[in-house]
C-alpha cells in the first residue's frame, strides 16, 4: 500500500466511524476544498509571504491539511488513483511547458 492509500484510508475510517460520509457528494466536498482554500489565503492577506508564514505557520499547516482531507475523501468517492492523475497530469504540463535551454539557440 502506498502512502496516499494509507492516508486515504485513515481519512476514511475517520469519516466512517463518525457517519459523515452521508454529508459528503462530490458538490459539498469540492465547496469545501475551495473554503478551505479560501482559508489559507487569509494567513497570507495583507502580509509577504515571510510574514505570513512566520504569523501563521500552524494555522497554515492545518488549512493545508483540511484541504488534503477533502480532497482525499473526493477522490477516494469518486475512485480516482491520485498518484496516477498526478503523474499523467505532470506529463501533460511538461508537454505544455517544456524545459527551455538558453544556451542553446
Amino acid at each position: 500500500m502506498n502512502e496516499v492509500q494509507r492516508l486515504t484510508d485513515l481519512v476514511n475510517q475517520f469519516r466512517e466511524e463518525r457517519d459523515w460520509r452521508q454529508y459528503h457528494n462530490a458538490k459539498d466536498l469540492t465547496i469545501s476544498i475551495n473554503l478551505e482554500a479560501s482559508e489559507l489565503l487569509e494567513d497570507f492577506q495583507w502580509r509577504s509571504s515571510q510574514e505570513a508564514i512566520e504569523q501563521n505557520f500552524e494555522n497554515i499547516k492545518e488549512e493545508i491539511a483540511d484541504i488534503l482531507i477533502y480532497t482525499l475523501m473526493l477522490t477516494s468517492d469518486l475512485s480516482i488513483d491520485v498518484s496516477k492523475i498526478i503523474e499523467e497530469k505532470l506529463v501533460k504540463n511538461a508537454l505544455k511547458y517544456p524545459i527551455e535551454n538558453p544556451k542553446i539557440k
